[in-house]
């Protein structure tokens, strides 16, 4: 029997929009698996139906073989953590912890274990006598998932869990949860906006546009191999150069014909990660793809430089990564003159439609 989750063709209409708009997806059991998309795609909506705060029009809810569509949020075999941790603010630590564990009665030895195992899991284990307001943003964060931890639930649906922290910490949090996850052993479903933070923490991605799934893959099958000019543009960063393809190349603006395309005719676009492409003062005799233009801007990243290129021709421009060390011994700077240069390999091809 499958112990993850199955969403079997669903769709929900709220009047004439309709949110969600006959998904279906098979999320493992044991899998770190991200909702990720773009505001007012469905993501959230989507998270609310299997969690039972909607009900669809159409479809199913199925969570470890169990039919769950229409029981009732408190019956479902899961726990969700909400994006502002609403912990009581009179309470403990301990407290907070072992408050859902109280109110299904459970005996005190149980709950005194079951607390105790969570606050090591959680790092928290010296900090069980103290209040919200004496924590820090990433402390109420590890509580807040310690109490939905503490319960066992089947699966544990997290709503943008880390959308209020800085930056630094974001990043702290998301292998803290990765860690986490790992180490209880249970399905983990988390909606987010946030690429990056999808791609750091998922086992896989199921990526939503307009209240459709666009794509569902691994991070690197998604980053390097995406289905969709939606799906490229959204997970991480994409030049996209639009031309006409002929004779397995794709001509762009007539300023040079890159090739990597087959069976592919009329207009296209071909995308490529900043990363991949090199900036060279000639022309390489090696069968790259290879674009003239001419430096507009340079921007300093620390380890390396967002250069951006104008094409020749005038229509088109490229971003590359340029790590420090070769922008400084090569100087790019504005008005340069420089040879776009990236192996064929690391092309999408994308038709225009």
């Amino acid at each position: 029997m499958n112990q993850g989750v199955q969403l079997r063709n669903i769709t929900k209409r709220y009047g004439l929009v309709t949110a969600i708009d006959n998904v279906s997806l098979d999320i493992r059991d044991n899998e770190f698996f991200a909702l990720l998309g773009p505001s007012g795609c469905g993501k959230t909506t989507l998270l609310r139906t299997l969690a039972g705060f909607e009900t669809p029009q159409e479809g199913q809810v199925i969570v470890a073989g169990q039919n769950v569509t229409n029981i009732r949020p408190s019956r479902r075999p899961l726990n969700l953590m909400f994006q502002s941790y609403a912990l009581f603010p009179h309470m403990s630590v301990e407290k907070n912890i072992a408050y859902g564990l109280e109110m299904e009665k459970l005996p005190k030895d149980e709950i005194a274990t079951r607390v105790a195992e969570v606050l090591e899991s959680a790092k928290l284990s010296g900090f069980a006598g103290r209040k919200p307001d004496q924590l820090s943003g990433g402390q109420r964060q590890r509580v807040a998932l310690a109490r939905a931890l503490v319960k066992r639930p089947k699966v544990l649906l997290l709503d943008e869990p880390l959308s209020a922290l800085d930056k630094k910490l974001r990043e702290e949090m998301q292998l803290e949860l990765k860690r986490l996850q790992h180490e209880v052993g249970i399905t983990f479903l988390i909606v987010t906006h946030d690429q990056e933070e999808a791609l750091v923490m998922a086992d896989r991605i199921a990526v939503l546009h307009d209240g459709k799934l666009a794509q569902v893959g691994t991070p690197h099958e998604l980053y390097e191999h995406p289905g969709s000019r939606f799906v490229a543009d959204f997970i991480g960063v994409m030049n996209f150069l639009n031309g006409n393809a002929v004779d397995g190349g794709v001509d762009v603006d007539g300023a040079g014909m890159l090739r990597g395309v087959s069976e592919l005719r009329g207009a296209a676009t071909i995308a490529v990660r900043p990363e991949r492409v090199s900036l060279m003062q000639t022309a390489p005799q090696d069968g790259r793809n290879c674009l003239p233009g001419t430096v507009e801007e340079v921007a300093y990243h620390g380890s390396d430089l967002g250069v951006h290129v104008r094409v020749r021709g005038g229509r088109s421009t490229l971003s590359a990564r340029v790590p420090a060390g070769q922008a400084d011994r090569e100087s790019i700077q504005p008005g340069q003159d420089v040879y776009c240069v990236w192996d064929a390999k690391h092309s999408r091809i994308l038709p225009n439609c």
